[in-house]
């Protein structure tokens, strides 16, 4: 006889989730799973559109990180209208605005949504667990990381044309460059500037830095398990969270992807459908459905690449190292230290493109042979991103594939719920809020956008059940 224990929907997340925990007579979990139960079908639904609309559609998954997926669909469809590299003002323009979304987006997540898990406890009272709560208690972190998420969010209306859904990235460049009076008040207005944003972020990986320091066992170990890690590289092994050639390392560090270019990662991963989420499960396909899967996002990035091109960044970063004794960091609370040093080598890389003045030349977009099929990937903030078109003669979208960094981690998001799970659930007699707190703040770890990440392929498992007004099933159809 099984007991059926269910979370929904998971808070603290962008999109719909569930948790189902099924528990046994002996008070053992026997069975857990992370359900998405939303469905969107961006894939399907744009076919038969001219190509040039995917970077405006697409980034309509979602109203956090739709910068990600517009330059992403942007990589794409520059191989399409025969660009393989884009002009100085274009790429660096490009760069601006992701690096503004990185650092917009980590800040939502840490500040926002994870850090009163931190400060207040993942058992405390969740009216008091919350960002309000954070608000009346730690008054000066919360509004730094509301008003650097302003920052980001300023950052990409300047470059993207607006906040939310902007249109800066066309196929084969950008419509428009960054304007003096725009520079100006990102680098010198005295209430929020670039210079302020590399401080701030300094401050808050110094707080966590001392908060881990009295709460080592809760971080280092709370749903800790080991795993590959996958990530773009640049080619000289740097972090480069715009472009790169695709790495993936095992548990001990040992490269078993050697940066192949991402043009051809279908011959490198696989995804499977399951009955049970709205979420495909991608692995590798030498390594087969059972030990090919793999974590992405900001730990992974922190463990795939060889050093971070900025300065206090790269200090940062060697302290992460030196930690985790240059093994790889397998502890899912590592990913908030991980996310803190992207804040700080995005707000290094932000004030670095501000002073280029490239971003005010006017050669905006080039164009070449048209091709029939591109390929773009990008490193979002939740991790590495998938976008592949093919068109036909009449440049129409024929064939759409969406692989998400939310996806990405799926296989690992299951095991942190089972892992944490046993770990807070077995033997208990009563099953408290705080425990099943404890199974999302797993989830929240890494940050997961699950509204982008409900594709389907093949078999999608649909299941319709239409009932009378006494609930009685009239007909059910599965498809």
């Amino acid at each position: 006889m099984f007991k059926k224990i269910t979370i929904e929907p998971v808070t603290r997340v962008e999109g719909h989730g569930k948790v189902t925990i099924l528990m046994d007579e002996h008070k053992q979990v026997k069975q857990t799973r992370l359900h998405i139960v939303e469905f969107r079908g961006f894939e399907k639904f744009i076919q038969g559109r001219p190509f040039w609309e995917a970077p405006v559609v697409v980034q309509r998954l979602c109203g956090i990180c739709p910068v990600s997926h517009h330059l992403a669909a942007a990589k794409a469809l520059d191989i399409i209208v025969g660009v393989d590299k884009l002009t100085a003002v274009g790429e660096k323009m490009r760069r601006l605005m992701h690096y503004g979304q990185i650092f917009q987006s980590h800040s939502l997540h840490f500040f926002h949504l994870s850090s009163p898990d931190l400060l207040f406890g993942i058992d405390s009272d969740p009216r008091k667990r919350n960002i309000f709560g954070v608000v009346q208690e730690h008054r000066d972190l919360a509004v730094k990381g509301i008003m650097m998420r302003k920052f980001g969010q300023q950052v990409i209306e300047f470059t993207a044309g607006k906040r939310i859904h902007g249109t800066g990235a066309i196929p084969g460049g950008i419509n428009k460059n960054l304007s003096i009076e725009e520079r100006d008040i990102l680098l010198k207005n005295p209430d929020l500037n670039a210079n302020m944003m590399v401080d701030w972020a300094q401050e808050a990986l110094e707080f966590f830095k001392a908060y881990h320091k009295k709460n080592k066992d809760f971080i280092d170990n709370f749903s800790k398990f080991e795993s590959s890690h996958m990530s773009l590289v640049r080619n000289d092994g740097a972090m480069d969270l715009y472009h790169g050639n695709l790495r993936v390392i095992d548990k001990d560090r040992k490269i078993i992807l050697n940066d192949v270019n991402y043009a051809d990662y279908t011959g490198y991963i696989e995804e499977e459908v399951k009955s049970w989420t709205f979420m495909k499960f991608p692995y590798l396909k030498f390594l087969g459905k059972e030990k090919g899967w793999y974590r992405v996002g900001p730990l992974a990035r922190l463990n795939t690449v060889d050093f971070i091109p900025t300065p206090l960044a790269q200090k940062e970063f060697e302290q992460f190292r030196a930690y985790n004794h240059g093994k790889s960091s397998s502890s899912c609370l590592h990913t908030h230290w991980a996310r803190l040093i992207e804040i700080l080598h995005s707000a290094e890389v932000i004030r670095d493109l501000l002073n280029d003045t490239d971003l005010q030349n006017s050669d905006l977009m080039l164009k070449g042979k048209k091709r029939f099929e591109g390929i773009g990937v990008i490193e979002a903030p939740r991790g590495t991103l998938f976008h592949h078109y093919k068109i036909n003669k009449n440049d129409q979208i024929t064939m759409a594939n969406l692989i998400v960094s939310t996806t990405h981690n799926n296989t690992a998001m299951n095991l942190s719920v089972e892992n944490v799970a046993k770990s807070y659930l077995t033997n208990q007699k009563k099953i408290s809020e705080g425990m099943l707190n404890a199974i999302e703040t797993a989830i929240r770890a890494y940050d997961p956008c699950l509204s982008c990440a409900t594709h389907a392929m093949g078999q999608m498992p649909l299941d319709i059940t239409m009932l009378d007004s006494n609930g009685n099933v009239v007909d059910s159809l599965i498809t």
